[in-house]
């Protein structure tokens, strides 16, 4: 593990602004005059870059014109739309928890793919990380619960109104899960050892085999934890995406979340405490028939020369290692599908295999150059005809949002800082004891799993007469909606470290202050710049679920760019609802551009195992 070093020492690392991993090819890289610990200072030789470049003009142009084509078929939706009753019975739980599982599983396959797909993609080419990582952050950045009723009502003008919620409640479940997996794997990706890289090569894996034997291994520990991330924040924006109201139209469908929002509006107590029990039950058996065993499988790819002292254990993987069904599976169908896959997309050893990028990156893709170039026309197109519905909107709506983007940033900055503070240790300490991690992991899953939701109308009660009223409140449930992704990362990186490092430092006599200063805070700091980026754009998201809130017939709002794009969704202002939406888009790729991607090419250059 590489550490921070005196300015003084060694070489610097590549200029902050270079788009190339380090040492790609092998060779050193220039170093300027002196080297920066901190990303953001600019030092003689490097190059300063503006926050956005076209890429992302021509993102945000393609944003806004799929926002106003959403909008046009929206005023050919339906007038009125009335879902399914929602009974309150305990009876009703089971069918209702089944229907939601279902949407979550086919969200998360489709979070997992696309996550494999495109962190691959923004890795291995050159050409595609110019317009996917762009793409991703605005993609991360766009709060969905406020694309979701102009999504909602163009769907439900091509399509019936059941289908089209269905389509829109999975959408809303997928960008919950997915963005912070693929940054997991993208990060994975750009910080592999170097000697493993080199070795893939000696031994001729083609793209492939390195993927599969590799890169995807690699990658399996932390991609499992973001995956209990990504079910916990679906979790979260379960109870948005069964039922949403536009106007005088009610989309809802029956499930978990529907049940828990329809107790939470009525205020039964009794309904909130079996919706909550039931989704409680359903976190506890996903932890021990699901995720437990694949932490204790995936903890066998860790990058180590000598085993954990208290490697995971899994008691329904060791059932399922002993089992003769399961044996019998493994030999006679996955192994031969396995072997016939390899065959299929690599049928013999390739001639030389590149170390870094695959084969042929450097070529100039000219379908996909001509598919941009269509895609950005439209996009020129759709973004002029947004344009004219923005300038219908007063001069003082601009000033509203303008003040909502200042509210919301603070809460967001606070929520995030009081997360940090309690997150580094807390995940180091499950991730290194695993005696306390037996107890405490089953607690934070759940923990995080509840929908802050479904119990924020409830704390709401009692924090609106508190000092600082709703203004408190919402930064309360942003930290609940987020804390968890830095989380779930922390741990992730801590139980990335090898045991033979702890060994090191403890036959060094390292005090507790150096070890975290040259072993743990290192290891952890690509880890830290995923969850915080994930975080931050959570936080921005729950703003609108945040800063106005509706329980028992009764509306409470505090000033926040959450609280516009709220009312511009009940109220049907497309216009205001346009405005607020890429105002905070452009806010977020700006910081993510100004400070986590810094931070991201720093982890890449400086904080790595070797």
């Amino acid at each position: 593990m590489q550490e921070p070093r005196p300015a003084h020492v060694g070489s610097a690392p590549r200029a902050a602004t270079d788009d190339r991993p380090a040492t790609e090819s092998g060779a050193a890289a220039p170093p300027p005059a002196r080297r920066r610990l901190w990303p953001l200072r600019f030092a003689p030789g490097l190059t300063w870059r503006p926050a956005f470049s076209t890429a992302d003009a021509l993102i945000l142009l393609g944003l806004a014109a799929l926002v106003y084509a959403g909008a046009r078929l929206a005023f050919r939706s339906p007038q009125v739309v009335a879902g399914p009753n929602i009974s309150l019975e305990p009876r009703a739980l089971p069918w209702y928890a089944l229907l939601s599982l279902g949407r979550m599983a086919v969200a998360y396959l489709l979070s997992f793919l696309f996550s494999l797909a495109y962190g691959y993609g923004a890795a291995r080419s050159r050409v595609a990380r110019l317009v996917l990582m762009p793409l991703l952050d605005v993609l991360q950045s766009v709060p969905i619960l406020s694309f979701l009723p102009v999504a909602l009502l163009g769907l439900s003008a091509v399509l019936p109104a059941g289908l089209a919620a269905e389509i829109a409640a999975i959408l809303l479940i997928f960008t919950s899960q997915a963005w912070n997996m693929t940054f997991s794997f993208y990060q994975s990706l750009t910080t592999q050892p170097r000697d493993l890289v080199e070795a893939a090569a000696i031994f001729r894996l083609g793209p492939w085999r390195r993927f599969r034997v590799l890169e995807l291994p690699f990658a399996g520990l932390p991609l499992v934890w973001n995956s209990m991330m990504s079910w916990a924040g679906g979790w979260f924006f379960l109870m948005a995406a069964e039922i949403f109201h536009v106007g005088t139209r009610d989309f809802r469908l029956p499930g978990l979340g529907s049940y828990l929002q329809v107790a939470a509006a009525r205020g039964d107590l009794r309904a909130v405490l079996w919706g909550v029990g039931t989704l409680v039950t359903i976190i506890v058996l996903l932890d021990q028939l699901v995720w437990r065993p694949l932490l204790a499988w995936a903890d066998r790819f860790k990058v180590e020369t000598v085993e954990g002292r208290e490697p995971p254990s899994s008691w329904f993987l060791e059932a399922l290692s002993r089992s003769w069904v399961a044996e019998r599976c493994t030999e006679r169908i996955l192994k031969p599908l396995s072997e016939r896959v390899d065959r299929t997309l690599e049928p013999r050893p390739p001639e030389f295999v590149a170390p870094t990028e695959a084969a042929g990156s450097h070529r100039r893709p000219w379908g996909v150059i001509a598919f941009v170039a269509l895609l950005g026309m439209g996009a020129v197109y759709g973004g002029l005809r947004a344009v004219r519905l923005l300038e219908t909107l007063p001069a003082g709506a601009w000033g509203e949002v303008g003040i909502g983007l200042l509210a919301t940033a603070a809460r967001v900055g606070a929520s995030l800082g009081i997360a940090l503070v309690w997150t580094v240790p807390v995940g180091v300490l499950i991730a290194t004891n695993r005696r306390l991690a037996t107890v405490l992991q089953p607690i934070v899953q759940v923990a995080a799993a509840v929908p802050a939701t479904a119990l924020f109308p409830v704390f709401l009660l009692f924090l609106v007469h508190l000092p600082g009223g709703l203004n408190a409140a919402a930064i309360l449930l942003m930290l609940m909606g987020t804390q968890w992704y830095l989380l779930f990362n922390v741990i992730a990186g801590a139980a990335a470290v090898p045991q033979d490092l702890r060994d090191t430092t403890a036959l060094l006599g390292l005090s507790a202050a150096d070890r975290w200063r040259f072993l743990v805070l290192p290891a952890l700091f690509p880890y830290l710049v995923t969850g915080a980026i994930t975080a931050s754009g959570g936080a921005w998201n729950a703003s609108i679920v945040a800063e106005r809130v509706e329980f028992g017939g009764r509306t409470v709002a505090t000033a926040g760019i959450g609280e516009v794009i709220a009312r511009a969704t009940s109220q049907g202002d497309y216009a205001l609802l346009l405005a607020s939406t890429l105002a905070l888009v452009v806010t977020v790729v700006a910081i993510n551009r100004a400070i986590w991607l810094r931070l991201y090419r720093m982890s890449e250059e400086r904080f790595r195992l070797e």
